[in-house]
């Protein structure tokens, strides 16, 4: 599943979790080890950049944080000149990287954000990778539990992966548009430079370059 690599997916070198992914063929396969990961990343951060608030969480000096933020909850690490606006929830296990939003009553759990990522209005991003530069529109989600409870296969036509993973929310390659209230349901994998329309309700692998109009219009981008 060609499409669905974490090498076709993402430039690691804008993430501090880089190395920590380039071990993983797929990225959903990463999801379990993120909060170790971010603790052995945050002992060996610059002081001078980054001041250690609470239990295993690092907060970029440079960062804005407003006073009205519901929780962040460690592991959680929130890089430089990123802006977490009034009513976000941090509930652990969140890498966010360098220059991004987290918005008004935005919630993370157990994600890696990439640097300059924006989800800034009303977004429920879990279990789940953001590449750089992608952008979530307002009310647009990741939804990381099938209505069944059973384990999530990411398809991408007649090909088929087993992840064995009960949450998995979605994996965004870079520069991905995902438009105004949409769904990103279980075991979705966005390409690189990819469109989602709005109101749209995503599966399986979509490929890069291409908008999604609906599951049966998906269209090349024009160069």
């Amino acid at each position: 599943m060609e499409n669905a690599k974490t090498e076709k997916l993402y430039d690691l070198n804008e993430t501090l979790a880089g190395e920590y992914l380039k071990g993983f063929t797929y990225p959903w396969e990463a999801l379990s080890g993120i909060g170790d990961m971010i603790v052995k990343l945050g002992e060996k951060l610059d002081p001078e950049r980054f001041e250690k608030r609470g239990d295993d969480v690092w907060i970029a000096k440079s960062a804005r944080i407003y006073p009205t933020v519901g929780a962040i909850t460690g592991p959680c690490i929130i890089g430089e000149n990123t802006e977490v606006r009034p009513g976000a929830f941090i509930r652990g296990k969140a890498l966010i990287g360098n220059d991004c939003v987290i918005g008004n009553s935005t919630e993370l759990k157990n994600v890696i954000i990439f640097n300059h990522v924006q989800v800034p209005h009303y977004n429920y991003v879990g279990d789940s990778i953001l590449g750089f530069y992608s952008h979530m529109g307002a009310g647009s989600i990741t939804s990381n539990v099938k209505s069944d409870k059973t384990l999530i296969v990411v398809k991408d036509g007649n090909e088929e992966i087993e992840t064995g993973l009960k949450k998995m929310g979605a994996m965004l390659g870079d520069h991905v548009e995902v438009g105004c209230n949409s769904v990103l349901n279980p075991g979705t994998v966005i390409g690189r430079n990819t469109n989602i329309y709005p109101l749209s309700r995503v599966r399986g692998v979509i490929p890069g370059d291409s908008i999604f109009k609906d599951k049966d219009e998906i269209v090349p981008k024009r160069t």
